[in-house]
C-alpha cells in the first residue's frame, strides 16, 4: 500500500481500538457499584485496601461500613470515571491491542510474528502480577503511614488522593515488573550476555534498591522494599534464563565448528541459491468501481484504491 492509504488504515484501526476502549469505560462505569455473577462490585475492589487500616485510625461514621471522604462537587463522578476508564481499558486489552497487532504484523516476518507473541503474552502475564502484588502491598502501607501518629491523629483520606496513590502504585509495579522480561530479551538478541549480567549483579540490585525507592509515589517502606524484592527476585531469575540461553548457544557453536575457524578463513556456509517458489496466486475480488467520475480537461484519472479496502475521499 502507499502511505496514504497505510494511514488510512491506521486511523481505521485507531477508530476501533478506541471504540472497544469506550465501551470498556462504559462497563467500569456500571461495574462501580454492580456485583456480576456473585463477584465483588469496583468500588468495592478500590477500596478495600483502605478498608484494610484498622477501624480506630481512620474516620468512620457509626453504622456506615468503610468510607472516603468527598471534598469537592462531582469528585466522585470523575473518580468513577477514571477508575471505570482505567478498568476497561484493562477488560477489553485483548480487543484493542488486537487492533494495533492487525496494523503492525503485515510488516513482519513470521520469526518476528512469534517472537512478538511470546514478548507480549510474557509481558501481559507480568503486568498483572505487578499489579497484583501492589493490590496486596498498600493496605500494609498505609498502616505503617498512618501508624506514626498514633492516637494522636485519625485518618480521613479524601477520596482523590486515595485512587491516585493507588492506581499509581498499581501502574509503577505494573511497568516495573517488565523489566526484567527486557533484559530477557536483549539477551536472546545478543545485546547482553550472562557474563556481563553476572558480572554487573551487585550494582543491578543496588540499582533496583534505588529505583525502587524513586518509583514507589509514598514515603512508606513497605512498597519500596517488595518492590525491590519483588524484581531482584525477577532478575536473578532472568540472569539464569540467559545462562541457560547462553550455553545453549555456545554447544551450537561448538558442535558446528565456529569456534575453531580463524579470523581470516570464510566460515564454511553453504552459498547455494535456493530456488524460490512463485506463490500461487490468489483470486482477488473486483470491486464495483461504480460510474465513472467526471473528470474536468486537465484532471489525471485518480489513483484506483486497493481490493478490498475501505473507500476514503480526501478531505476524509
Amino acid at each position: 500500500m502507499s502511505l496514504k492509504h497505510h494511514l488510512y488504515d491506521l486511523r481505521h484501526r485507531l477508530g476501533l481500538a478506541l471504540v472497544f476502549i469506550a465501551c470498556g469505560a462504559v462497563f467500569g462505569f456500571i461495574w462501580w457499584s454492580w456485583q456480576p455473577f456473585g463477584l465483588p462490585s469496583l468500588g468495592q475492589i478500590v477500596i478495600d485496601p483502605y478498608c484494610g487500616i484498622p477501624e480506630t485510625m481512620r474516620l468512620t461514621q457509626e453504622g456506615k461500613g468503610c468510607q472516603l471522604l468527598q471534598t469537592k462537587p462531582f469528585e466522585v463522578f470523575m473518580i468513577r470515571l477514571k477508575v471505570g476508564a482505567g478498568a476497561g481499558m484493562a477488560v477489553t486489552a485483548p480487543f484493542w491491542l488486537y487492533q494495533v497487532w492487525r496494523f503492525i504484523s503485515p510488516g513482519l516476518y513470521a520469526k518476528e510474528r512469534r517472537f512478538a507473541v511470546v514478548f507480549v503474552a510474557f509481558a501481559s502475564v507480568l503486568f498483572v502480577a505487578g499489579a497484583t502484588l501492589a493490590f496486596y502491598v498498600v493496605p500494609q502501607g498505609l498502616a505503617v503511614l498512618v501508624g506514626f501518629g498514633d492516637d494522636r491523629f485519625i485518618t480521613a483520606l479524601t477520596a482523590g488522593e486515595y485512587v491516585s496513590f493507588v492506581m499509581t502504585l498499581l501502574l509503577i509495579f505494573g511497568v516495573s515488573f517488565e523489566l526484567p522480561l527486557i533484559v530477557v530479551m536483549l539477551n536472546q538478541v545478543g545485546v547482553v550476555s550472562y557474563e556481563k549480567l553476572n558480572k554487573w549483579r551487585r550494582g543491578i540490585i543496588f540499582g533496583l534498591f534505588v529505583f525502587a525507592a524513586i518509583a514507589t509515589p509514598g514515603t512508606d517502606p513497605i512498597s519500596m522494599v517488595a518492590l525491590a524484592v519483588a524484581l531482584v527476585l525477577l532478575f536473578e531469575v532472568a540472569i539464569q534464563i540467559a545462562r541457560v540461553h547462553d550455553r545453549r548457544v555456545e554447544r551450537r557453536r561448538k558442535a558446528e565448528g565456529l569456534d575453531d575457524i580463524p579470523d581470516d578463513e570464510a566460515a564454511p556456509f553453504d552459498y547455494t541459491p535456493e530456488a524460490v517458489e512463485e506463490p500461487s496466486p490468489e483470486p482477488v475480488p473486483t470491486p464495483d468501481p461504480g460510474p465513472p467520475p467526471k473528470l474536468g480537461p486537465t484532471l489525471d484519472p485518480p489513483t484506483p484504491e486497493p481490493p478490498g479496502r475501505v473507500r476514503y475521499d480526501d478531505v476524509t
